[in-house]
């Protein structure tokens, strides 16, 4: 494989764009839009220019293939964390510790990401994950139980939560600590994978102002 590749993979919830590193998957996302204009967004951060690749990301197209099938709940990557940093992997991370089929809310991920009140910064967090689906971000939640915007997609949303409660059945909501009362959770939505410099907020901010709600 090449230093920065590519691949598309076909899902219910439309084409995934796979950008991979040898360190491991830099991005992996459904594509919103034309492809040339995602893969020039993607060089501009990178700077660098992915080339296609049918083996970016290595089997990350047949875990794929098993989670929508219903037959994995927990996907087996490397990661390249080159574009997350500060606050953002910290909530990131906390957001992988999500079981599969439970959600919890923005506050609740801020606690378990160490900073409790940032909640606003975990949904920049969320919103401009380089990481959709293998890391869940679809499984936070406003505080209120409703689902918010997820990129202007919150029908993607919907089915990868149904997705994952269908092949468990019923299971209690919650899965870390709830959220302290009056925690801020609501904020404009932006297309996944939008960089943090977009929405107005530093990367490592905690508590910014301008966040985006998965």
């Amino acid at each position: 494989m090449t230093d920065i590749a590519f691949r598309v993979h076909p899902s219910p919830v439309g084409e995934i764009l796979i950008v991979a590193t040898p360190e491991g998957i830099v991005t992996l996302h459904p594509i919103d839009g034309p492809l040339d204009a995602e893969l020039a967004r993607i060089a501009t951060t990178l700077h660098a220019l992915p080339v296609p690749d049918d083996e970016a990301g290595g089997d990350v197209d047949r875990q794929l293939d098993e989670y929508f099938e219903g037959e994995r709940r927990e996907f087996d990557v490397a990661l390249d964390w080159r574009l997350v940093n500060g606050f953002r992997r910290a909530a990131l991370e906390a957001v992988g510790a999500i079981p599969y089929g439970e959600t919890a809310g923005y506050g609740e991920v801020a606690i378990a990401a160490g900073s409790p009140g940032a909640a606003r910064a975990v949904g920049t967090a969320c919103a401009t994950t380089p990481f959709s689906i293998i890391v869940p971000v679809h499984r936070v939640v406003r505080s209120d139980g409703s689902l918010g915007e997820y990129g202007g997609h919150p029908e993607v949303k919907r089915f990868l939560i149904d997705l994952e409660r269908e092949t468990l059945g019923d299971v209690p909501v919650g899965a870390i600590p709830p959220a302290p009362a009056g925690a801020r959770e609501e904020a404009p939505a932006v297309a996944i994978g939008t960089p943090a410099s977009a929405v107005g907020a530093p990367a490592s901010a905690v508590g910014a102002s301008q966040t985006a709600d998965e």
